[in-house]
């Protein structure tokens, strides 16, 4: 019997791109409702700060249909949904997950990145400045998640087969991101290091003494 490998290949291709357009779904629909949760953070911060310090300004701005910023002393948190979505080689933690070997679909996943910088990377425009990964979450097929990232975060949510996404976890995603940004602080540069400059860097860097945050220590452990 001749083989029809034409429709092995279509079957195949249908087949993943219906996983993987339900899968951009969710997580888009995941990445909306934490812009609005965001927002309401926000708008609750800036009431209750105000009341004891005006000064004290925290801002939250959409920049794009897949990236939003909270903006909050001298740091910045910035959110990205990437639009693809992946998978991992066999031998990831996920991947060993005995809730993501019983279906095929369950290999892909949508992804949502916290990242922490300095404000003054944004506002100055500083190319060369580094932020720090606080946290990834990862979306199926059937709206479970979980999050790796930073041992600073103190979250629980690495259980796939039992964490389902709500707007009480992502609320609890948001705010944590926030407490370990503010935890995270600067280190200066020894003076060592900056006892001697040239014009070019002087005039590239609107400070010469560059800070740089402490980082964070991450946890890539998943359990079952």
């Amino acid at each position: 019997m001749e083989v029809d490998r034409l429709s092995d290949i279509i079957n195949g291709l249908e087949q993943k791109s219906i996983t993987k357009q339900a899968i951009y779904r969710n997580t888009r629909e995941a990445f909306e409702r934490m812009k609005m949760i965001s927002m309401d953070v926000v708008e609750e911060l800036t009431d209750r700060i105000t009341r004891q310090n005006a000064e004290v300004i925290i801002e939250y701005k959409e920049i794009s249909a897949h990236e939003f910023h909270i903006k909050f002393s001298g740091d910045l948190l910035v959110f990205v949904m990437h639009s693809n979505i992946i998978t991992f080689p066999d031998d990831y933690e996920i991947m060993r997950n005995s809730y993501v070997e019983k279906d095929f679909k369950r290999r892909f996943f949508g992804h949502i990145m916290a990242y922490n910088f300095m404000a003054d990377t944004i506002k100055y425009n500083r190319l060369d400045d580094t932020g720090y990964l606080i946290g990834r979450m990862l979306v199926n097929i059937e709206n479970h998640f979980c999050i790796e990232g930073v041992k600073q975060m103190e979250l629980s949510y690495d259980r796939i087969s039992k964490n389902r996404i709500t707007d009480k976890v992502l609320r609890i995603l948001v705010e944590s991101a926030i407490i370990a940004s503010i935890n995270n602080d600067l280190m200066g540069q020894p003076v060592s290091d900056i006892e001697k400059i040239t014009y070019k860097h002087k005039l590239e860097n609107l400070h010469l003494s560059r800070t740089s945050k402490v980082g964070f220590i991450m946890n890539h452990e998943l359990t079952q």
